[in-house]
């Protein structure tokens, strides 16, 4: 524990009763007092749920040569971008499968922002300067100075126009703006990572504490990473280390739709082009059991009584009435075959279905 690092709001997460794990090198809260459940149904049933998500990491792209060196390390066509728009992409290693998923910020023509996961953060860095060297832009890892905080939830917008000088309201769905926020400045983007209308916002560490409280005073509900779990699985939102990892390529994932091969040359092209030829040899499904039982991750899953993948995400999703799951099963099970997944020693009936689990109401 004592080599785990803590965000600027530790000390705040201790003051609500947070319960402290590990996380992707960090000590964040899992949960409050009054408990996972409570914080989710906080954030789907018209509050607005808080979430501290600094352990998330940030780098800035600069330089004449930006958008050839994105264009190259990235799989989505950063040429699409306007300035003020966000985009879904990813990081790929020679092989087509992933080091990292990331949003990339287009500020302006030569200078870029990316957010990147926590536990891959010197990975992605390391990677991202070398490759640099072949282009004109300087890699800047800005990690330690920001502080990110997650907003979402019906009333996320009313809370932080409180506390920003600018329009949120001007915002479109994956469009960010900059600006004054609180006695500082920063960026909010119209982005998150549980289905619900709300932003993310980026701002330096010294007045990470303020902006905190200030928005639990507009009655924000503080979240650990528990309910943040299952607002994700609900969605059906890919995570790093579950759904796409170093060991699939998109074409396994279902991420081609941000892997533009039209686009030109990119790290791992090739080898993705070669896996869509020849047809991807696993296939993520999203499952729903029949049967009651909660399915998690690792559990197996059969097709026809023949163990065909394991489970990447799952829960007992309120909104949906029963277990929900995320799972990798055998190419020729993913449309075809009386699907169940083991709990227990027990085999659940499970049905395929499609994601979102739950409706959606991110605003577009």
């Amino acid at each position: 524990m004592t080599d785990l690092l803590k965000t600027p709001l530790f000390d705040e997460h201790v003051k609500l009763g947070g319960k402290i794990v590990p996380f992707a090198g960090y000590e964040l809260p899992v949960q409050y007092k009054n408990g996972a459940l409570k914080e989710y149904t906080a954030v789907r049933d018209g509050e607005a749920g808080i979430f501290d998500i600094t352990h998330m990491g940030q780098v800035r792209i600069q330089g004449k040569g930006a958008l050839n060196f994105l264009q190259y390390v990235t799989t989505n066509d950063v040429s699409k971008l306007v300035d003020g728009q966000v985009q879904y992409s990813a990081l790929l290693n020679e092989q087509g499968t992933f080091i990292d998923d990331i949003t990339t910020y287009k500020i302006d023509d030569e200078n870029y922002y990316l957010c990147i996961n926590a536990a891959n953060r010197y990975k992605d860095v390391v990677h991202l300067q070398t490759e640099a060297a072949n282009f004109d832009v300087t890699v800047t890892d800005e990690s330690d100075d920001t502080t990110l905080l997650a907003l979402q939830g019906a009333k996320a917008q009313a809370a932080l126009q409180t506390i920003v000088g600018f329009d949120l309201e001007a915002i479109g769905y994956y469009k960010f703006a900059r600006g004054q926020i609180s006695s500082s400045g920063g960026i909010v983007s119209r982005t998150g990572y549980t289905g619900e209308d709300g932003f993310e916002i980026y701002i330096p560490n010294s007045i990470a504490v303020d902006v905190w409280n200030a928005l639990l005073e507009q009655g924000a509900v503080p979240i650990g990473l528990a309910a943040r779990d299952m607002l994700r699985t609900e969605m059906g939102y890919a995570l790093y280390g579950h759904e796409i990892s170093d060991v699939v390529t998109p074409v396994e994932a279902k991420l081609m739709w941000i892997t533009k091969l039209d686009k030109g040359d990119f790290i791992g092209k090739v080898a993705v082009e070669k896996r869509k030829a020849e047809g991807a040899q696993k296939k993520l499904i999203a499952l729903k059991l029949v049967g009651r039982g909660i399915p998690r991750e690792h559990y197996k899953v059969f097709v026809d009584g023949e163990e065909s993948g394991e489970i990447t995400s799952g829960m007992f999703s309120p909104l949906a009435g029963g277990g929900v799951a995320l799972a990798y099963v055998k190419p020729e099970h993913m449309t075809e075959g009386q699907l169940a997944v083991e709990i227990r020693g027990k085999q659940i009936e499970a049905e395929r279905t499609k994601t979102p689990f739950v409706r959606s109401n991110v605003r577009k």
